[in-house]
């Protein structure tokens, strides 16, 4: 078996030219290939790339969708969101668990199955949902779980699995998956006919500084939450030092909730594309990466496809459209499941083959970026934006929206409602219309923007889907008054705290720290000074961390303390002096009890 390993690992090296920055690929190969990256693997890498194996070790260690030691030879990773968990994640979970013989995180005796979680894989609007291997399955039930193990344990063919496909171009050749688009609004910007080149041609027709003086004039903010205005970003790059830039394409959506970059990359990726290539024509790029996230591999050999077929129409590739000296191409880079990557230094530092680790800034990407050159990020919804701009003309897309934010918003809504999926809406709608549009029945809060933003209360409804007042990068969660927020807020403090990269100490510590004392008061224990100390803890947290997965990460608890204070407050009760609430006596002494052999008196 290790000469086998051995040739395999040098051929794929040799097939991406030992290029240390390709890292990424060469192990997510050798991982596909062989069920794990060894030690073996890594020095082997590490010799052909001209590193040093402790360099491939944390890569290989730091993504959640590459292991060590073997894995089987069918993964399933059921996915653990809020939303799964609301729609019956804990009884799927024991079903497959007791169907297979092993519990979660564990491989069959025989190799053949391993059974994981994982976070959010953007399928909130279909789940309980589960990667197996690469393919999506999702509506499961405890009974449909069970059925799945028992087809796997048959044929270990995952793709065996998919029986119906879905809607759209989920039921390509290429594609062939069960995902349903669930599209229930479809606006003026996205959903919209689009031709292959006709806002390329449109592009060309202008100098680059009019490209860009377009993007400005749209009012354009970046859709993926920060909201950073698109053209001044685009400008700054083009004005940076610098024989070579970059383009790359944030397709890493895993903001816990989010979905819709999924859908806009099944059914629009030509405008993802074609938007990609004028933000190159605008800034003097010729290289473009879409950093596509690992639970969306199963889309790859369709982008690759449309990348294809738009260099064999001149729309990629050298004198694009005959615009001689306009060279730009795309290539698609695979994430390896790490939440952290979503941040877009975190995302250079992947596509630059390390680990998915957040950058000091400055300097910011427009100015230093992947390898050392100035760099645009955008995500997805960003690059599509930009092609229906430069196709209409910035008035026309300026003239939509609210008045401090222009044009359409793609939403993601799932949670407690009837019609969850992808909404295209015009920037300024209200909180309250979102849920009438998705038939949510006594929706009591809603969380705007994913975990990492906020949870508002029935009594802030009326607010409006803006950067002004209800921030989003496209997730909204609709909760029904039974929810308990706080709790909802601890879990997705577990969430942050597996994803966070462990680099600085108030994210690295004070996470943990402040879900003990979430789950102190959600367990009862809690005294009035908790709810103080989470409140200190949290704006400490987001004060000192380095990025901004740690600068978000308290926010459900801010929020739940700020919008449902009195429900917290009675919770908790004064203590008499010197009494430890959180702490239970019996569970202390059951080791010492165990060892002794007979029960504490004292208990």
């Amino acid at each position: 078996m290790k000469q086998p390993m051995a040739k395999g690992t040098d051929e794929i090296c040799r097939r991406f030219g030992n290029d240390r920055t390709r890292m990424m690929d060469i192990v997510l190969e050798v991982q596909a290939r062989f069920g794990c990256v060894s030690h073996e693997a890594m020095e082997q890498i590490a010799r052909a790339v001209n590193t040093h194996p402790v360099e491939v070790e944390s890569v290989v260690t730091f993504y959640s969708f590459l292991s060590v030691k073997p894995q089987g030879q069918v993964v399933i990773r059921l996915c653990s969101d809020i939303v799964d968990w609301m729609k019956g994640y804990e009884d799927v979970a024991d079903a497959m668990s007791k169907e297979l013989g092993v519990t979660m995180g564990e491989t069959t005796p025989d190799g053949a199955i391993t059974l994981t979680r994982t976070p959010c894989i953007g399928m909130s609007d279909q789940a309980p949902a589960a990667l197996v291997n690469d393919v999506v399955v999702t509506h499961l039930t405890p009974e449909r779980g069970r059925q799945l193990i028992r087809d796997l344990r048959r044929h270990l063919d995952p793709p065996q699995l998919v029986t119906m496909v879905g809607d759209g171009n989920n039921a390509h050749p290429l594609v062939r998956s069960m995902v349903r688009n669930n599209i229930r609004m479809r606006g003026p910007v996205h959903f919209a006919g689009f031709e292959p080149g006709s806002a390329l041609r449109k592009t060309l027709a202008l100098a680059p500084e009019a490209v860009i003086r377009e993007i400005k004039e749209s009012r354009l903010r970046g859709r993926g939450g920060a909201g950073f205005p698109a053209g001044l970003k685009w400008e700054l790059a083009r004005n940076a030092p610098g024989r070579k830039r970059y383009i790359l394409c944030n397709a890493d959506e895993g903001e816990p909730g989010t979905f819709k970059d999924r859908v806009l990359l099944t059914e629009r990726a030509d405008m993802v594309l074609e938007g990609m290539t004028i933000a190159g024509y605008a800034v003097g790029s010729d290289s473009g990466i879409i950093y596509l996230r690992g639970e969306y591999r199963y889309l790859q050999p369709f982008l690759e496809s449309a990348i294809e077929e738009r260099r064999r129409q001149g729309l990629l590739g050298t004198d694009i459209l005959g615009k001689k000296g306009f060279p730009f191409d795309i290539r698609i880079q695979l994430g390896a499941g790490a939440y952290v990557c979503g941040e877009e230094t975190a995302l250079i530092s992947s596509c630059e083959g390390l680990r998915g680790d957040p950058r000091n800034r400055p300097p910011f990407p427009p100015q230093q970026g992947y390898l050392g050159c100035p760099t645009i990020v955008n995500n997805v919804e960003t690059f599509c934006c930009a092609s229906r701009i430069l196709l209409e003309g910035a008035s026309w897309f300026a003239a939509m929206g609210s008045p401090r934010t222009s044009g359409t918003k793609v939403l993601s809504i799932s949670g407690d409602c009837r019609k969850p999926g992808v909404y295209e809406v015009p920037f300024g709608i209200t909180a309250q219309e979102l849920i009438e549009m998705t038939e949510a029945e006594n929706a009591g809060s809603m969380l705007i923007g994913g975990p990492s933003r906020q949870m508002i209360g029935s009594e802030r409804f009326g607010g409006r889907i803006c950067y002004d007042d209800l921030a989003t990068g496209g997730a909204i969660m609709i909760f029904n008054r039974a929810r308990n927020k706080l709790e909802i807020a601890e879990h997705y403090l577990d969430f942050f705290i597996e994803e966070s990269c462990g680099h600085c100490t108030p994210c690295r510590v004070g996470l943990i720290l402040l879900k003990r004392a979430v789950h102190k008061v959600v367990a009862g224990a809690g005294e009035p000074s908790d709810l103080t100390d989470m409140r200190d803890l949290s704006n400490f947290i987001i004060r000192t961390s380095r990025c901004g997965l740690g600068q978000a990460a308290p926010n459900p608890v801010l929020g739940a303390l700020e919008n449902f204070g009195d429900l917290y407050a009675g919770l908790v009760a004064e203590r008499k002096p010197g009494l430890l609430p959180e702490f239970d006596l019996s569970q202390a002494v059951v080791d010492a009890e165990l060892r002794a052999g007979r029960q504490s008196k004292y208990v």
